[in-house]
């Protein structure tokens, strides 16, 4: 009896997460693909609401359509003091990730060289001609794969790049009373107790009575889920919500290194999205940066005879974030004070751009100045020598 055919594609995705999913809008909108299979893998269906993304943005962009919510003003506080930022000429804009997936895949739908199976990849092997993809049902061939499943084990077993995880629950809250103010974002609120840790509160309101509550950290290690929700029952109270129901819930954690996912990419074999070294490492948003890479992306495979392993090129930032996530690493408690540097005083505008990685040279002084001078001196001998 003959074995049945291997299916081939021009380009497979492994994990459908958002930089995925991007790129391969980004492709569709290209109109350059038209003629390429595309095969999309990932054991999630994609159809429930398991997370938010937040990017501070000036222009109208190509989501703005799954925007939800935007704000012109944001909450900054530590122990010490409370400021109202005004962010103009940026807003921050919030998307829940089911509209982004039913936005993405109703395009994708009105293609036909584009398929998307609910299946486990369980295989990747690289030959010479051709990248062989097995899943729990099929196995699959490809020219090209696109791989945004994050393998632990690259940063956990070396020593040389810190691993930080930005890691939060939060609450989707329906309150009582009016404790919020639907104008304003929390963006950190560094009031709650740092218990030798960087940690802060993120609110993000929809309505004088409903928010999402966030209990965010940028530690090393992870808390038992009660720790987390204890801390978001604390800051609700202190608002002045006694009564409230809990609409939905989210957790979530993020790996934030600088380690160079890059080198692992072959021939034949890309790593994207956080499994790339896509997320800002510094903050672990990945929102922006996603779409500044997958549209790089998708320009780099327009070009002709391109080098999947020529596609990343590593800047200045990568070296800010390093010293920053060194810093951390060594002394977590020092995320407070670095952050509220940052934004005490001036305009927020500088910042905004300086981590969306925009800055020239002298606005880059202008913010590294900004912050505790000794932390990062130590921290640039520590790689220098």
């Amino acid at each position: 009896m003959n074995s049945p055919q291997i299916k081939h594609f021009d380009y497979i995705f492994t994990g459908t997460g958002q930089a995925a999913l991007m790129t391969v809008y980004k492709m569709i909108l290209s109109g350059k693909f038209a003629d390429k299979l595309i095969l999309l893998l990932d054991q999630d269906s994609k159809n429930t609401n398991d997370r938010t993304w937040c990017f501070w943005d000036k222009n109208e962009s190509m989501w703005d359509s799954v925007i939800s919510k935007k704000w012109d003003l944001a909450l900054f506080a530590n122990e010490n003091f409370k400021r109202d930022l005004e962010l103009r000429p940026y807003q921050y804009n919030k998307i829940n990730g089911l509209d982004f997936y039913n936005f993405v895949f109703k395009e994708i739908s009105n293609n036909s060289n584009i398929t998307f199976l609910t299946e486990k990849v369980t295989d990747i092997n690289e030959l010479d001609t051709h990248v062989f993809v097995g899943t729990e049902e099929n196995r699959y061939t490809a020219n090209y794969l696109f791989n945004s499943i994050y393998t632990k084990d690259f940063t956990q077993n070396q020593k040389k790049y810190p691993v930080l995880q930005q890691h939060f629950t939060g609450w989707f809250v329906k309150t009582e009373a009016e404790v919020f103010n639907p104008e304003k974002v929390t963006f950190m609120d560094f009031s709650v107790k740092q218990k030798g840790n960087t940690r802060f509160m993120y609110v993000l309101p929809t309505s004088k009575t409903e928010a999402l509550v966030e209990y965010t950290l940028f530690s090393e290690k992870l808390l038992e889920k009660i720790e987390y929700e204890k801390e978001i029952q604390i800051y609700l109270k202190n608002l002045g919500a006694d009564q409230y129901q809990i609409i939905e819930k989210e957790q979530g954690s993020i790996p934030m290194t600088c380690f160079p996912f890059w080198n692992k990419n072959t021939k034949r074999v890309l790593n994207i999205g956080t499994a790339g070294g896509w997320t800002k490492a510094s903050t672990g948003y990945t929102f922006k940066n996603s779409d500044k890479k997958s549209s790089e992306l998708v320009a780099f495979l327009e070009t002709e005879n391109f080098k999947m392993s020529s596609f990343h090129k590593k800047s200045k930032f990568w070296f800010y974030d390093l010293l920053l996530l060194d810093i951390l690493y060594r002394n977590n408690e020092l995320g407070s004070r670095i952050f509220s540097s940052l934004f005490k005083k001036d305009n927020p505008a500088l910042i905004f751009k300086f981590l969306d990685e925009e800055t020239n040279l002298i606005e880059d002084l202008k913010v590294i100045l900004k912050c505790p001078k000794m932390p990062f001196i130590k921290a640039l001998f520590r790689y220098l020598f």
